[in-house]
């Protein structure tokens, strides 16, 4: 069984990343202090430094949370009782209002590059999401809906394809707008494959 203590540790835990989440999302990192983050989780800064050792440590927990988030909204999406088909544009419909999410397109998609730095921001973001691209496509490719492309290689092409997309949404001007541009680009080429898969 679960201590007191570590339940209370627990708790504090989330309510920092919690308020870190809030704050980052408002006033991005550079505009955020350990203090103001502290202040809303109503812990000491004390308890602060006793799970986190700094302020980019606290960041990549932010990270972490709103990444979990959507993760787990696509998992639910893509492991449905939907026909293969659908769960993947489901997803992908999912994934692009993910990008208009103010959490997730600041903290994942705006301040995480620079604050994590381009390569383990990319790695982070393969984790979380090239499992379920891959998986997406292979559900296709068994359910004879797409062509069988090489797994790994169109995998890859298709995360790059979306972390281009994500990133053009968070920088746009009218984000709704080219949200719905790039998921009207992607499902035409779906259905360029699809068209030619073999019994559709």
């Amino acid at each position: 069984m679960r201590s007191r203590r570590e339940d209370y540790s627990e708790s504090t835990r989330s309510a920092l990343v919690r308020s870190a989440v809030r704050l980052f999302t408002e006033r991005g990192y550079a505009g955020t202090s350990l203090d103001e983050i502290a202040k809303r989780a109503r812990v000491t800064k004390g308890a602060l430094y006793h799970h986190f050792s700094g302020k980019q440590a606290v960041f990549e927990a932010a990270f972490d949370e709103v990444e979990a988030e959507v993760k787990g909204r696509l998992e639910k999406i893509l492991t449905g009782s939907q026909p293969p088909w659908e769960r993947a544009l489901a997803g992908l419909r999912e994934f692009i209002g993910s990008c208009l999410d103010p959490a997730y397109q600041r903290i994942a998609l705006q301040e995480a590059p620079v604050v994590m730095g381009w390569a383990r921001w990319r790695e982070a973001e393969d984790r979380y999401s090239f499992g379920l691209i891959k998986q997406a496509l292979q559900d296709l490719i068994d359910a004879g809906e797409v062509l069988a492309v090489p797994v790994e290689v169109t995998s890859r092409l298709l995360f790059g394809a979306l972390c281009s997309a994500a990133t053009e949404i968070a920088h746009a001007t009218d984000q709704r707008k080219v949200g719905e541009e790039i998921e009207d680009v992607v499902v035409r080429l779906l259905n360029q494959v699809r068209s030619a898969a073999p019994g559709t």
